[in-house]
């Protein structure tokens, strides 16, 4: 059987290396043209947008052939962040988007991700249609169908002036001190300058990408950076966003981390209370914590919980009518203001509840006590498949027997990187902390 081309979001590996190369992206390109070109005429176009990587480069040139050879117009962004790609698309009335970035891991690696014409990720039969066209033959335009390609100058003036208009209006972030650490990333310009129109004053960290260095002891995996900036400066909050800006972390003035739950939390209960959280419910994966559940029940908010990976939390949003949800990792969705993760427009959110209560971020950002949780990741050789292993299952099976009705286990393979996560939650994090390490060291034995 032919090896699976589209993961959990998008394409992803490592640049140079197949699906990463620039004949795949050509290809994939091709494809993904053949699959939205409805007819003879050249009236369809696709805009690209990338972050800071170096390969960005090689897979924007090839997927431009690609598409162009099926008569595709593509519409160049340069970088910008992937929610500025889903909102682009619907506006600019395109029939494709792709965003070229591998979200929050290393330089080296890279990532193709594709937007329907109303700003969503493609569903899974839409991948799968263009696997199909992939593996097959794909006939080329007519040289007089050729497509076209031009740069967009504009687009990141656009989303940014679109960003604004999701923070209330007549309010201003004057007297506030914000630092924005951008991961060297797909955000660099584009958040500094918002939060800079608003008012604020802004200190900017990670703004000088060099190819390299995205999200390298920075962002929203690295939140110590901003953390330590935000007390050297005397900041009021900062706000750590991941390479494409779709996922966001809030550290308040005192340095402390909030996650993706925690900012959910604090959003759910003030939308609850205005009267427009639809649905009275609140749509995360099973990642997120317990705390976050027990909280919400007993606020009267439903905790409606999904498969990791924000295309799934946004399915079901779609499905039930859902407007607010998002990842414990800092994706938060919010379908009344944008069609993916925005970290930007989320960090707003999290900023007018400042201004409207006049409270310390450190005053908003822990809504509930979490319970203990342990993540861990065991890297894995291509080829294996560790969780098949029956040592390790028989290690788990113990382990979850241990833990008992006190806490839970949820251990999965990536779908973005060749690593096994090892998750596990309980009151008693002595005994949780011992059940992880022995499923780790049984997962490293096979690994």
């Amino acid at each position: 059987m032919a090896e699976r081309l589209f993961g959990t979001d998008g394409v992803r590996g490592r640049a140079n290396c197949w699906p990463m190369t620039a004949d795949a992206a050509l290809k994939l390109g091709a494809a993904a043209g053949r699959y939205f070109r409805r007819d003879g005429l050249n009236r369809h176009r696709v805009v690209i947008g990338k972050d800071t990587r170096l390969s960005g480069y090689m897979l924007e040139n090839a997927l431009t052939a690609g598409l162009t050879s099926t008569g595709m117009n593509v519409l160049l962004l340069g970088p910008v962040p992937t929610p500025a790609v889903g909102f682009l698309t619907r506006s600019m009335r395109a029939d494709l988007g792709i965003m070229i970035s591998a979200s929050h891991n290393p330089h080296h690696d890279n990532g193709i991700k594709f937007f329907g014409p109303d700003g969503y990720k493609l569903s899974d039969e839409a991948q799968g249609e263009i696997e199909a066209l992939f593996a097959g033959e794909i006939t080329p335009a007519r040289p007089e169908n050729i497509g076209r390609a031009r740069r967009i100058d504009d687009g990141l003036g656009r989303y940014v002036e679109y960003v604004k208009t999701t923070f209330p209006g007549g309010r201003r972030l004057s007297g506030l001190k914000v630092v924005v650490d951008c991961a060297n990333g797909a955000a660099y310009r584009a958040a500094p300058e918002a939060l800079w129109e608003l008012g604020a004053e802004v200190v900017r960290v990670g703004v000088q990408p060099d190819g390299f260095n995205i999200n390298r002891n920075c962002g929203s995996t690295h939140p110590e950076t901003a953390a330590e900036a935000v007390v050297r400066h005397g900041a009021d909050i900062g706000i750590a966003l991941d390479g494409d800006a779709d996922r966001v972390v809030i550290i308040d003035e005192t340095g402390q981390v909030a996650d993706g739950d925690q900012i959910m939390a604090l959003l759910a209960t003030r939308w609850a209370g205005e009267g427009r959280l639809r649905g009275g419910a609140l749509v995360a994966t099973v990642m997120s914590n317990l705390g976050l559940e027990r909280y919400l029940e007993a606020q009267g908010i439903s905790l409606v919980r999904t498969p990791v990976g924000d295309r799934h939390v946004v399915e079901v949003m779609r499905e039930r009518g859902y407007n607010l949800g998002g990842e414990q990792s800092g994706h938060i969705v919010m379908t009344d203001y944008a069609t993916t993760g925005d970290g930007l427009v989320a960090a707003l959110q999290f900023l007018a509840a400042m201004v409207d209560t006049g409270r310390a971020a450190s005053a908003l950002s822990q809504v509930f006590d979490t319970v203990p949780q342990v993540l861990e990741n065991v890297r894995f050789e291509a080829g294996r498949a560790p969780l098949q292993a029956a040592a390790v299952q028989a290690v788990i099976a113990a382990g979850e027997a241990r833990l008992g009705a006190k806490g839970r286990l949820l251990i999965r393979k990536s779908g973005t990187e060749p690593l096994i996560r090892v998750m596990g939650e309980c009151e008693d994090e002595a005994l949780l902390r011992e059940v992880i390490g022995e499923i780790v060291t049984a997962l490293k034995a096979v690994a």
